[in-house]
């Protein structure tokens, strides 16, 4: 199969592709990546459209403005609902930071087709994914016990099951978001992901990485090397969200006391982490105190400017 050529027969499959204050360029890119491997794309932006290139704009493709920043979550909602009413069998969530190398729509098709075949319900494959900024292949991510493990991607294995993956990349398929649900909306940004994963995987629908399907995928502002690796630095208010909708998810009645455990460790060490080592220090301790007051509290949606 050629890059960017559409298997014949491959199921109908619409990408979302979510903005905030694209970069044109980079918009561009990316649509240019993926249009050719899906019926339909729908971009939602989280604002006015303003930034949106005219070039994007083709028949099949779609722009919806929200002209404000509803969240990532309640956009993608509106780009899945839309996918599923023009009779989408899967949906291809998507960052605009990220470019999809040309087959990686066919490699998440073929082996979510195959993972059902065996009998597997399955929750959403995902591509590995590099940030050019740091060349490491990002791993998948699992629990075992009380830790966080991670599967490389040089296993000889075709796929990896892992507990969530990242929302850019993810291909779910209209039986899974029938049976787990849409993306939880008060959530507002970060951990909506982890939280969709986590409660598919509660109602017995795995997810799997699957290490042939590849993107280029920019995470955190920064990176931050510390004692040989590299840690992506986000913004406080980015910091706020993070702690909030962890204490949130740790809440849930359906999370179990490991991932309990496992949020809270999380968020301890991400507050010393960045309390004695990151700049701006304060800013990051102030927004860190008040998402976990929030998330204690129940506060969700957007934190008010």
């Amino acid at each position: 199969m050629k890059p960017d050529e559409r298997p014949e027969g491959q199921p109908r499959t619409s990408g979302v592709i979510v903005t905030y204050r694209p970069a044109p360029h980079d918009l561009l890119r990316l649509v240019q990546a993926v249009r050719p491997q899906v019926d339909l794309l729908f971009i939602i932006d989280n604002g006015d459209g303003r930034l949106i290139p005219t070039e994007v704009l083709q028949s099949d493709v779609s722009l919806i403005c929200l002209g404000d920043n509803k969240g990532i979550g309640a956009a993608q909602n509106i780009g899945v609902s839309e996918a599923l009413r023009q009779g989408s069998a899967f949906v291809l969530l998507l960052d605009q930071d990220s470019i999809p190398a040309g087959d990686m729509v066919a490699r998440l098709i073929e082996a979510h087709e195959r993972l059902v075949s065996r009998g597997t319900r399955v929750a959403a494959v995902g591509p590995s994914y590099i940030d050019p900024r740091q060349g490491d292949v990002a791993p998948f991510v699992y629990r075992d016990g009380f830790q966080l493990k991670r599967r490389q991607s040089k296993t000889a294995e075709a796929v990896a099951e892992t507990d969530f993956l990242i929302a850019s990349g993810c291909l779910v398929s209209r039986e899974a978001l029938s049976a787990v649900g849409l993306m939880e909306e008060a959530l507002f940004i970060d951990y909506v992901d982890i939280e969709w994963g986590l409660r598919a995987r509660d109602q017995g629908f795995l997810s799997f990485g699957v290490h042939a399907a590849v993107m280029t995928h920019s995470l955190g502002d920064e990176w931050l090397a510390f004692c040989g690796r590299r840690v992506p630095v986000h913004s406080p208010l980015r910091h706020y969200y993070q702690f909030r909708n962890a204490i949130w998810l740790a809440r849930r009645p359906w999370i179990n006391w490991p991932w309990r455990l496992i949020l809270l460790q999380r968020l301890v060490l991400q507050f010393l982490f960045f309390s004695l080592f990151g700049q701006g220090r304060l800013q990051h301790v102030r927004k860190m105190g008040l998402g976990f007051w929030h998330g204690m509290t129940g506060r969700s949606g957007k934190l008010p400017e």
